[in-house]
């Protein structure tokens, strides 16, 4: 009877039971702490807490800076154009250098222009040793500076053209005189530069300049070209040309330019000094056929001293020393052969009127 009583339970309500009891008793086990945590892990991210925050690092190797790099890559193209450049390069310099193409065969392939008083034949003389020579192996700074050396010449200029020629082109000089040279008439330039007589004749109308040897210093001939270039400006000055009356200049003294005039009565030697050229010139001119008829010959007069003329001092000088009376004397009664001293008055208002 008691069997029949009981009542019977179905399967599925003991899974239930067990089920639940099993969850009762893991939420026995938990502590209030665990359960918080778990609660904290469910919450949102603080904004306070985002140094906590895990930052993902790339692993590899760091990139270059970007100056760095723009660098390299310039630096790569260099080396890169300079590879490209000596390829082509050392094919070219390799048959430039070697080809008979570009040898200099004659002196036919030798043009030099600008010739008037040098002759070919010195210039060739010069360029003798680059025949049957590769044109790129001619010294040209050298072969310019030998040709330079050539008397007549002024400046020069080599120039390569390809293939196998050489050009000169040639700046003669320009003579300003005559000059006596060893008991010998040749020319001189500006810059003191003596140059032989050119071999096709040619029209010079200039002075002789006396007093100056080869073996003087060209610096000391240049210095004393100038005096002479001087000279000869302020006798041409208004163009007057008087320095056509002029048949030679003494230079040997910068102190004392001694210039022989000549006029259809004859050549006579003045003191002109080394300043006032032309004023001097003019007393001269102004008073020669007074001082002609009071003193024969006239061969000579000093005009460097002021207020007082001396007529024929080379005479008295080749003679004998005048004694210091007679140079102190204002009008000195020595005669033509002693030299004679006179004043200027007269001769200085007459300047002043004609200046």
């Amino acid at each position: 009877m008691a069997r029949k009583s009981s009542s019977t339970i179905s399967d599925e309500e003991l899974e239930d039971a067990v089920s639940e009891g099993a969850s009762r008793s893991r939420l026995a086990d938990e502590s209030p702490l665990d359960a918080r945590m778990l609660d904290l892990d469910d919450e949102a991210e603080s904004p306070f807490l985002r140094g906590q925050k895990r930052v993902p690092v790339r692993r590899g190797p760091l990139p270059l800076p970007r100056n760095t790099a723009s660098r390299l890559k310039l630096v790569l193209l260099l080396i890169l154009f300079a590879a490209v450049i000596a390829a082509v390069w050392l094919p070219l310099q390799r048959y430039a250098t070697q080809s008979w193409r570009f040898r200099l065969d004659s002196s036919d392939h030798i043009s030099v222009a600008g010739m008037h008083n040098v002759s070919r034949s010195q210039v060739l003389e010069v360029m003798a040793s680059d025949l049957d020579r590769n044109v790129f192996f001619v010294p040209l700074a050298q072969r310019k500076q030998q040709i330079e050396q050539i008397p007549w010449v002024q400046s020069a200029t080599v120039m390569r053209l390809l293939p196998d020629h050489l050009k000169i082109n040639i700046t003669e000089r320009t003579p300003v005189a005559f000059v006596e040279i060893n008991s010998h008439i040749a020319l001189i330039d500006s810059y003191g530069v003596i140059m032989p007589m050119p071999a096709t004749p040619a029209k010079y109308s200039f002075p002789v300049i006396v007093g100056m040897t080869d073996s003087d210093p060209l610096s000391m001939r240049a210095a004393r070209m100038k005096i002479y270039a001087q000279f000869m400006k302020e006798l041409d000055a208004g163009g007057a040309h008087d320095s056509a009356n002029i048949s030679d200049v003494d230079l040997s003294d910068p102190d004392d330019v001694k210039a022989t005039i000549t006029d259809p009565q004859g050549a006579v030697l003045v003191h002109l000094g080394s300043s006032n050229f032309l004023e001097h010139f003019n007393v001269y001119v102004a008073h020669v056929q007074e001082w002609r008829t009071q003193f024969h010959p006239l061969e000579s007069v000093d005009l460097r001293y002021d207020h007082q003329v001396i007529v024929n001092p080379d005479i008295a000088s080749s003679l004998a020393k005048p004694s210091a009376a007679n140079a102190a004397a204002t009008n000195p009664v020595e005669g033509p052969a002693t030299g004679h001293k006179e004043q200027r008055k007269g001769s200085v208002s007459k300047k002043k009127k004609h200046t």
